[in-house]
């Protein structure tokens, strides 16, 4: 989905990229952990 290569070729912009690719995998991985609640 995300690719295996960055594609900006500036380092900051690289740097960037990488935090974009970051913040939507821990959002794919907060989606997929169920929600948990107590019965009383």
């Amino acid at each position: 989905l995300l690719g295996q290569r960055l594609t900006a070729r500036d380092f900051d912009r690289q740097i960037t990229e990488v935090h974009v690719r970051v913040a939507v995998l821990n959002r794919f991985t907060a989606l997929g952990i169920p929600l948990t609640h107590p019965v009383a």
